[in-house]
């Protein structure tokens, strides 16, 4: 995760959270130093630590940050994460931005990993999409590749993708991929997305990269992926879930691409637990 980036996200959220001062703490606390916990109230795998030490040095520098545990580790309920020793203010200030980061990727961390077991395919990568919250895509897809997942695009910028609008617009897929040749550079890939074996057949013949298998059945999934010749990367995404993941297990395609790993993720439980004095 780059640093730069990070620091200037926190940055931001804590100038939404603070805004003109922290009215509990500065009225509460004149210096007093304190110890914290960040402990996990659930199980699950952890993602976030440069969220712990680059958030709480942003609020001071004398906080002491100890951590207990790697990005990847698996947490059990109540082991602690991080230790922290400080300045009591600075610590509850910032508690708040980081432990919402923290659990966030966590549980998206802990759901891909998931998602891996369930789906039990050596061939097949699980993958994230661009169904990620504004401003977190970052630690979102970061997250994702802690649990073993691989990332999309993570923009509009960095790949081509030709949907189905896309298609109606300029015609045909033939059309599309023409135009989209011409213009991209030799480090952009392009992806057809298609729905019927017609599609397939004329995505092949313009030489698409990368085809996309929309909402495919798994037996569809298995014959689009048998007459893909090898040197076009697969991918199947749309309506696959958890209860069916399994069902695509051995169908050949190369990634499969899951929406839900982002865009509905449910906190994991983190707390942060000062000592009393």
């Amino acid at each position: 995760m780059e640093r730069f980036q990070l620091r200037r996200l926190l940055e931001s959220f804590y100038a939404e959270d603070i805004g003109s001062g922290d009215q509990t703490s500065s009225f509460l606390f004149d210096g007093e130093q304190c110890k914290a916990v960040i402990k996990s109230k659930a199980a699950g795998l952890l993602a976030g630590t440069d969220v712990i030490t680059e958030g709480f040095r942003l609020m001071s520098e004398g906080i002491q940050i100890s951590l207990q545990k790697r990005d990847g580790d698996s947490l059990s309920k109540g082991e602690p994460i991080a230790v922290l020793q400080g300045p009591a203010g600075a610590m509850l200030t910032g508690e708040r931005v980081v432990l919402n980061l923290l659990q966030r990727m966590s549980a998206i961390a802990t759901q891909t990993r998931q998602a891996i077991r369930l789906l039990d395919d050596e061939h097949t990568r699980i993958c994230d999409t661009r169904k990620t919250m504004p401003g977190l895509r970052m630690l979102d897809k970061y997250a994702v590749r802690v649990g073993g997942g691989y990332n999309h695009r993570f923009g509009l910028y960095d790949g081509i993708m030709i949907k189905d609008n896309h298609i109606a617009a300029c015609g045909s897929i033939t059309e599309a991929v023409r135009r989209a040749r011409s213009y991209a550079g030799h480090m952009i890939r392009i992806e057809v997305e298609i729905e019927s074996e017609a599609q397939l057949l004329e995505a092949i013949a313009a030489q698409a990269d990368v085809i996309m298998f929309d909402n495919r059945s798994p037996e569809e999934v298995k014959h689009f992926a048998s007459l893909t010749p090898e040197s076009i990367i697969t991918e199947a995404s749309g309506g696959i879930t958890f209860n069916t993941l399994h069902q695509y297990r051995g169908t050949g395609v190369d990634y499969i691409s899951l929406g839900f790993l982002t865009h509905s993720v449910h906190s994991l439980d983190i707390s942060m637990d000062v000592e009393l004095r």
